[in-house]
């Protein structure tokens, strides 16, 4: 009887099982490198947008990060306006204290007549600080004064400040025009809601032709800054984050690399939740009304009142 034998077993091909985790993976690495196509494409494209002035500041030194305030980022916020002489003073001088922990922020406004012991001058008003010795004098005179520790800072052209506006919400920002205003501020207002431009919003920061005067005008500001916080937490916008850090790294002159810029911008749209309270230095009752012959009209302070009260509002210990 003749044995059977049979040829050799083709062994069956196992079908390769595309794994649930590796097409995570691909879609994910796909998308990480389209979102930073993206973010680099819009970045240059708003760079290319930023034809303004260009401001030079001086140089900066700031402050060490306290040991014990390791979350919070304190920043010289300033708008300044060129008299046409190629200097320029400062209009607006605030402080943008950003405590990442407690996922707050404070602004501080300081009022640009305030007499101010300025380091290396003779005492003027505030604002003339940067007119003096420009960024770090001013930063020295607000610390030194005032003892705020100040770690970056970030300058615009009032100029530019339109185009800003214009590039980050195309559709405007939301004002509730109190007050008729059209006085030196190039645009005339009407009372009610409305949806103001660049060229509106800087119109309505700067008024002060009324019995407030430049109170009520940093009041508009901290408004305006509080406005454009909201208009930010809009959906959609997040996408208009790198457009809008290519614009400010050509509009604004600040410390902070583009890198910075992209990832702080995203960090505060990120947290809706976070809250902005403001001041404003004086606080009531701690100035009154003078006159110098070299500086002209001025608000003398009470340093030790307003510094207590900065202290308290920051909820952090001053020197």
């Amino acid at each position: 009887m003749e044995d059977n034998f049979e040829g050799p077993v083709q062994k069956r091909r196992r079908k390769k099982k595309l794994r649930v985790g590796r097409v995570i993976f691909l879609i994910t690495t796909i998308c990480f490198i389209g979102a930073g196509l993206y973010s680099y494409f819009e970045y240059n494209s708003g760079k290319s947008l930023a034809k303004g002035n260009v401001i030079d500041p001086g140089s900066f030194k700031g402050d060490a990060v306290d040991p014990k305030y390791t979350s919070v980022e304190n920043y010289l916020l300033l708008g300044v306006d060129d008299d046409g002489s190629g200097r320029s003073r400062t209009d607006t001088m605030m402080i943008l204290s950003w405590d990442k922990g407690a996922g707050k922020m404070r602004v501080i406004s300081f009022m640009r007549d305030i007499y101010a012991d300025i380091p290396g001058f003779k005492s003027y008003k505030l604002n003339t600080a940067y007119y003096l010795g420009k960024l770090q004098t001013t930063k020295d005179t607000i610390t030194g004064m005032f003892g705020v520790p100040i770690h970056h800072y970030a300058i615009v052209d009032f100029a530019n400040f339109e185009s800003i506006v214009d590039i980050a919400f195309p559709d405007g920002v939301e004002i509730d025009v109190k007050k008729e205003m059209s006085e030196k501020i190039g645009v005339t207002l009407l009372p009610g809601k409305k949806q103001l431009n660049g060229k509106e919003l800087l119109g309505y920061a700067r008024f002060r032709a009324d019995a407030e005067g430049d109170f009520g005008r940093v009041a508009r500001q901290q408004e305006v800054i509080a406005a454009m916080k909201d208009e930010a937490m809009r959906p959609g916008m997040i996408a208009n984050v790198p457009k809008l850090a290519g614009a400010l790294s050509g509009f604004v002159n600040t410390d902070l690399t583009a890198k910075d810029e992209i990832s702080r911008a995203i960090s505060l749209l990120l947290k809706k939740g976070a809250e902005i309270e403001t001041m404003t230095v004086p606080i009531k009752g701690s100035y009154s009304y003078e006159n110098y012959s070299h500086a002209g009209s001025v608000i003398e302070v009470d340093l030790e009142k307003n510094k207590e009260a900065i202290s308290k509002f920051l909820s952090m210990q001053l020197d």
